[in-house]
């Protein structure tokens, strides 16, 4: 009865057994990567834990499917190093998680703190970006260049491992220090030993350079198709060269076969010069399209069709929001031929880039707004079948067909154009009295005369504040544009319109102030209806 139950190990050593395996903990590595959210980058943490338990790899954080496919790249790049792949099991978390993750050029992260996972990795403001080959060769993406000019632009960068064939692209980023890798071996050599020294040397335009105030702008003197070539049309000549020096949004009204299309093809050779991050800022917009840049000091031109829907001139998308032609037009021209065909709300909406020079685009899965800062350029026939304003053809157009024809133009929308042609007709004695080199030559100095007077923008682009600093009237001008103001009851906007134009003019006259002549002619330009 009175007999004592061996229990087996005393309960002491149970406690001190439990103690011992609750310290036992998994280091947590991290690297840091980022994604694309619309056309910004978001900083992503690469973080890694390695587990006793049944062998898996898991990556969660709201990854799509082109990440969750990496676990076989990283897995078949590493087995084919010599790498032994750990019986434990990974999970590998991108944070945040609530933002939604994209690209291949996590693989290269995921696979070095995989490879690196009995090791502490702990550097702060190195990003790793790479897509992985299953032999372990690292590869570029399209997302890279976009991404790293993102960080950069936002100050979130300073040295970077990315993959070596890149190099040709991301060397035109300055101001970070690029480690350049061909294989996963020379990127886990890289982390493993902590020799982060740059190997990629900066890049160097080899555009025309224009220096102003220790500034370098860069330009190209290509054209492709010149001025020469149009005959006649002086007036329309004129408005081109003061739409391109200060990138006045501008239009051509006239009869079919007249040049506007021609007028408008040859403005893009004569725009004023850009400076580095602005050629950036247009490679970045083409990496989205899908397209490689050249890295030129070229502004982009841009002509949609009038067919073209509304979300294929600013973007848009069921899932994603991705740019339009309105983006690509970045920094350059926009052209609409045939202007009054465009969907009225196409025309509607080109309102806001037009005067806020940004775009904002909605969708339930995206909000995103990306930079619009465009020189509109537009032509248009005087009526639907064109004949309108001819000496010898018959217009046959009823008023009624020719008023719904100009009613498809609101007037807040055409208050946003600077300038307005009529376009004249064609003469047998017409001759081309002036070249694309001549006009382009005539651009560069008014560009001077804007920078030298310390504006970042351009005349064309000015705010309330910075047209009340630059356009500076002399007395006789402020008369001239009074009077206008009470006998053609200009809007607020029309008169910030002219006296941009008329400060514009004022440069290519190598005018200080705006000359009465100069107010004259800006006058000559405004629309008539």
């Amino acid at each position: 009865m009175n007999a004592q139950i061996d229990s087996g190990t005393p309960p002491q050593k149970k406690q001190v057994k439990i103690k011992q395996k609750s310290k036992e903990k998994s280091i947590v590595n991290t690297l840091t990567s980022a994604t694309l959210e619309g056309v910004n980058a978001k900083v992503i943490e690469v973080e890694a834990t390695f587990t006793k338990g049944l062998p898996g790899f898991a990556v969660v954080g709201l990854a799509s499917s082109d990440i969750q496919e990496s676990k076989e790249r990283t897995k078949s790049a590493l087995l084919t190093n010599d790498f032994v792949f750990p019986p434990l099991k990974i999970t590998v978390n991108l944070s945040p998680s609530d933002i939604k993750k994209s690209g291949t050029h996590l693989d290269l992260a995921i696979a070095l703190l995989i490879a690196l996972h009995k090791n502490n990795i702990d550097e702060e403001g190195l990003f790793v970006f790479g897509e992985l080959g299953l032999d372990g060769k690292v590869k570029t993406s399209s997302m890279l260049f976009p991404l790293v000019l993102s960080l950069k632009e936002q100050g979130l960068i300073k040295r970077a491992i990315v993959p070596k064939e890149s190099i040709v692209y991301l060397s035109h980023i300055s101001g970070v220090d690029f480690i350049a890798v061909e294989t996963l071996s020379e990127a886990l050599e890289i982390v493993k030993n902590k020799n982060f020294k740059a190997n990629v040397q900066a890049f160097s335009y080899d555009s025309k350079c224009m220096m102003i105030y220790e500034t370098p702008y860069y330009f190209e003197q290509r054209y492709e198709s010149d001025f020469l070539d149009v005959k006649g049309q002086s007036v329309a000549k004129r408005a081109s060269l003061i739409a391109a020096a200060g990138m006045h949004n501008f239009l051509m009204e006239g009869n079919p076969g007249c040049g506007k299309s021609m007028i408008a093809k040859r403005i893009k050779d004569i725009l004023p010069p850009l400076y580095e991050e602005e050629i950036l800022s247009i490679a970045k917009h083409q990496f989205l399209d899908g397209l490689t840049p050249d890295f030129k000091a070229l502004r982009p031109m841009r002509g949609p069709h009038h067919t073209a829907t509304s979300a294929s001139i600013f973007g848009g998308g069921s899932s994603t929001a991705k740019i339009g032609e309105v983006a690509l037009a970045n920094k350059g021209i926009l052209f609409f031929d045939e202007l009054p065909h465009f969907s009225k709300n196409v025309l509607e909406a080109l309102r806001e880039p037009l005067q806020d020079k940004k775009v904002h685009i909605a969708r339930v899965n995206a909000k995103i707004e990306y930079e619009a800062d465009i020189m509109f350029v537009a032509a248009q026939n005087p009526c639907p079948c064109g004949n309108l304003l001819s000496k010898v053809k018959v217009c046959r157009c009823s008023e009624v067909e020719i008023k719904r024809y100009e009613n498809k133009l609101s007037d807040p929308f055409l208050d946003r154009i600077d300038l307005f042609v009529v376009m004249q007709e064609i003469q047998s004695s017409d001759k081309g009295d002036i070249s694309s080199k001549e006009m382009h030559e005539a651009v560069l100095c008014a560009f001077k005369m804007q920078k030298q007077r310390g504006q970042k923008r351009l005349n064309g682009k000015l705010n309330e504040e910075e047209i009340e600093s630059y356009c500076v009237l002399a007395e006789d001008s402020k008369k001239i544009l009074e009077g206008a103001i009470a006998k053609f009851a200009l809007s607020h906007r029309s008169i910030a319109s002219v006296k941009k134009i008329g400060r514009t003019i004022a440069d290519l006259h190598g005018h200080r102030v705006i000359e009465k002549s100069d107010i004259l002619e800006a006058l000559s330009y405004r629309r008539r209806k």
